[in-house]
């Protein structure tokens, strides 16, 4: 009888965007030997509290963050993401559990649903530092919403390259 395969992703999987951001170091020094090896991307996630939300509207609350996310256990402490320039919401947060079991079963009864009209994208995360709490865009919010054509109130309207080029309010 052959393995049975899954459908549906792991939920404990490392996400883009913790892999994305590292750099590789090629180094031709026979000190390879010495080194310890990398450590894997899944480790710093097996027992992760830490959740990175994305997609939410520029207007949604840490109250109604909090309302949502403490349904599937005690939420230790939530940072919003913020415009670097601005100070203003640009759309995600991280939400911190005290226990890894809360952030799995957020991952899978939370993720994929409804928040403002919005619906909202849930990852395990390594854990939050000091500064990732700031947008990476050039205008100071998220890269996503730099090239936005298409208008979306939730999110402030037009991208910031978009309305720049058009004139518009961003």
């Amino acid at each position: 009888m052959p393995p049975q395969q899954n459908t549906i992703d792991r939920l404990d999987k490392a996400s883009a965007y913790g892999n994305k951001n590292k750099r590789r170091r090629f180094n031709d020094s026979s000190d390879d030997r010495d080194r310890s090896p990398e450590p894997d991307p899944l480790d710093r996630l097996r027992n992760a509290t830490t959740l990175y939300v994305g997609n939410l509207s520029f207007y949604t609350t840490e109250e109604q963050i909090h309302e949502l996310f403490s349904k599937c256990g005690e939420v230790k402490r939530l940072v919003m993401g913020l415009d670097r320039f601005k100070k203003t919401p640009c759309g995600f947060c991280f939400v911190e559990y005290y226990v890894h079991q809360d952030a799995l079963e957020c991952l899978k009864y939370v993720g994929g649903t409804k928040l403002d009209e919005r619906i909202i994208r849930t990852d395990l995360d390594e854990g939050f530092s000091e500064g990732r709490q700031y947008g990476r865009g050039r205008s100071g919010g998220q890269v996503r919403d730099e090239y936005r054509s298409e208008y979306d109130a939730g999110r402030g309207g037009y991208g910031a390259a978009y309305a720049e080029e058009f004139g518009e309010d961003p």
